[in-house]
């Protein structure tokens, strides 16, 4: 299978799903630590990728979405952004919603 296969079917087969260095109990770099610290408030169940686990994906993510850097955050098989971004729409309470959206939609 090919990789941006691979990371499709990633993507699309979690309600919620972020690419990171790392892993949310052992982040790797301060971005993916925040961005992950973020989703783990919203209170639910998330999927996670550590980038630097698998070279492929790490070589090959940022054509994927057309997004340079990680983490890279993906609700219902959308790219929401990076760390500055889920920061932002988790200060405003717009990612707890669309996390709780997503984990409940995928369930039912």
């Amino acid at each position: 299978m090919d990789v941006l296969q691979r990371i499709d079917e990633i993507v699309k087969g979690n309600p919620v799903v972020i690419f990171m260095k790392g892993t949310p109990q052992m982040p790797q770099c301060g971005f993916s630590s925040r961005a992950a610290q973020a989703l783990q408030a919203c209170g639910k169940e998330f999927a996670h990728v550590n980038v630097l686990m698998d070279q492929d994906i790490f070589q090959n993510l940022p054509q994927y979405a057309n997004w340079p850097t990680f983490p890279q955050i993906y609700v219902n098989g959308e790219l929401i952004g990076g760390c500055d971004i889920t920061l932002e729409m988790y200060q405003r309470g717009e990612l707890q919603q669309m996390v709780k959206d997503a984990v409940e939609a995928k369930a039912n």
